[in-house]
């Protein structure tokens, strides 16, 4: 059997990928255990490398949300944070999938191989799990689209109603947070309708009626005591400061009112029409010993549109004259 010269030998012995790359960037052949050592030393790199830069993004996304910079796209993207996941995740997979090619190959199995056994593998793994490939298809889509986004108040239906925050959109489940903290994860396949509540909760408004026999800039004190009260008791169920306007007097109706803007977190509006209904009315009853639960209606409204006009009124809103106590 004829030998082969010493030149051949040592071309056959750095044919993978790796040893033509080094001699192609140095100039220079390395051994089996210098070509393990880059792979392994590459995969550590890249693999510390994409943490930090993970870690770096969300806390700067994080921050920034923070100072409420509604002029930002982090600010306004929260999202963009799971794409920032999305982005690591995949990088990570490829990185170590070719990783293992280049290993393998350094002893003797074939690159081209590999990767042909690797499509393979993941076509038939696709066809197996249609669910999964379902999830992950619809999670793109939640993702790049505005269905819903980190951070905001859903009603997601599916195989159930769930009502809460959304914490996060993956690729197979979207978690929200709900009403009882509990975390729900939601396999992505499974939604089929998303409301998002634009204001991050319902709009609930509470028109107090002012006793006759009661100066008005003492009924907006004690209104307004009640309504931070109420805040500061149910801060999980009123989702922020409640607003308390002016004097309100209806043209020609001769009464007033003062009307309080509570946002609460959906299903939850009971709390105002029972328990700051009824301290309103303990709270005007030394003023008014007739004073009823009718006289504080409780109503419902998605967002502040438009008041219009009424011909032939005063004020030119509803015929609503507004005055600041």
């Amino acid at each position: 059997m004829a030998t082969l010269p010493p030149t051949s030998l040592s071309v056959l012995q750095y044919e993978t990928f790796i040893s033509k790359a080094y001699l192609r960037l140095t100039g220079h052949n390395t051994s089996l255990s210098h070509r393990l050592l880059l792979i392994l030393a590459f995969v550590a790199c890249v693999h510390v490398t994409l943490r930090s830069v993970r870690f770096i993004s969300e806390w700067l996304i994080k921050k920034i949300h923070a100072t409420r910079r509604s002029n930002d796209f982090v600010a306004q993207k929260p999202k963009f944070m799971t794409l920032i996941r999305l982005l690591a995740n995949t990088v990570t997979f490829l990185i170590y999938f070719f990783a293992l090619g280049f290993f393998l190959e350094e002893f003797g199995v074939s690159l081209t191989g590999y990767l042909a056994s690797g499509s393979i593998a993941a076509l038939a793994i696709s066809f197996g799990s249609q669910g999964l490939v379902q999830d992950m298809v619809i999670g793109l889509t939640l993702i790049f689209s505005d269905a819903m986004d980190v951070g905001d108040m859903v009603e997601i239906v599916g195989l159930a109603i769930v009502i809460g925050r959304v914490e996060e959109i993956g690729l197979r489940f979207t978690k929200v947070l709900n009403f009882h903290n509990q975390r729900v994860f939601i396999p992505n396949r499974t939604i089929a309708n998303v409301s998002r509540f634009p204001h991050g909760g319902i709009y609930v408004y509470a028109d107090v009626q002012i006793p006759v026999d009661l100066a008005p800039d003492k009924a907006v004190g004690i209104v307004e005591s009640l309504a931070h009260g109420m805040w500061r008791q149910f801060d999980g169920i009123i989702l922020g400061l409640p607003v308390v306007g002016g004097v309100e007097r209806p043209a020609d109706a001769g009464w007033a009112f003062i009307r309080v803007h509570f946002t609460v977190w959906p299903g939850q509006g009971d709390l105002i029409e029972t328990t700051f209904r009824q301290q309103t009315v303990n709270a005007m009853k030394p003023f008014d010993a007739a004073y009823a639960d009718w006289q504080v209606p409780v109503t419902y409204r998605a967002m502040n549109g438009p008041r219009l006009a009424i011909p032939g009124h005063a004020g030119g809103y509803d015929g609503v004259n507004k005055e600041r106590a």
